[in-house]
C-alpha cells in the first residue's frame, strides 16, 4: 500500500510532539490493516487528518455533530476516499491526560490509544454495542502491540 498523506493539527495549547512520530505510528497501523480483518480498506485511501484538541473544543464538536455536549475522548469523521479524504480523527488531549493521571498510566501511551481507537472507527469498528465493544477492545490491544516501539513521545507543557 502506498504511503498516504497524514495531516496533523495541534489545537491544544500545551501539547508538544513530533509530527513525524505520529505519522510513523499511523502509517504502521495502515501497514497492519489486513490483521484487523476490516470489511473494507477504503479508509486507507486519501488523506487522513488527525487533530489534537482540548476537552472544550471536542465537546463543542460532540454537541454540533452528535447532539451531545459532554466531553469525550475521540470523535471520528468518515471521509470520502473517492474524493481523496480518508477521514478525520479528533482526540481530546485533556481527557487522555486526566485518565492517565487517574489510572497511573503513561500519557503518551494513553493518547496513542486514542489514535488507535479513532483509526479503528474509520476501519469500521463500533463500540456502542457490548459485543462489538469487546471486539474493538481486542483490536485496540492488537494495535497497541503493533505500535509498542512507535509510541510518539507526547508531552504537556506546564499550565500557566
Amino acid at each position: 500500500m502506498p504511503t498516504r498523506t497524514i495531516a496533523i493539527t495541534n489545537r491544544h495549547p500545551r501539547l508538544q510532539f513530533e509530527r513525524r512520530a505520529v505519522r510513523k505510528a499511523m502509517a504502521a497501523l495502515d501497514a497492519h490493516a489486513a490483521a484487523f480483518k476490516v470489511p473494507s480498506t477504503d479508509f486507507l485511501h486519501g488523506e487522513l487528518s488527525v487533530v489534537f484538541l482540548t476537552d472544550a473544543a471536542l465537546a463543542d464538536l460532540h454537541a454540533e455533530f452528535l447532539d451531545d455536549a459532554t466531553t469525550t475522548d475521540v470523535i471520528t469523521f468518515e471521509g470520502d476516499p473517492a474524493h481523496g479524504v480518508a477521514g478525520e480523527i479528533c482526540v481530546s488531549v485533556d481527557t487522555a491526560a486526566a485518565y492517565a493521571r487517574a489510572h497511573r498510566r503513561d500519557f503518551s501511551t494513553e493518547l496513542t490509544l486514542y489514535l488507535v481507537h479513532g483509526w479503528l472507527h474509520l476501519a469500521g469498528y463500533d463500540d456502542l454495542i457490548p459485543l462489538k465493544k469487546r471486539a474493538m477492545r481486542r483490536a485496540e490491544a492488537r494495535g497497541m502491540e503493533y505500535l509498542a516501539a512507535l509510541i510518539p513521545p507526547f508531552k504537556l507543557r506546564p499550565a500557566r
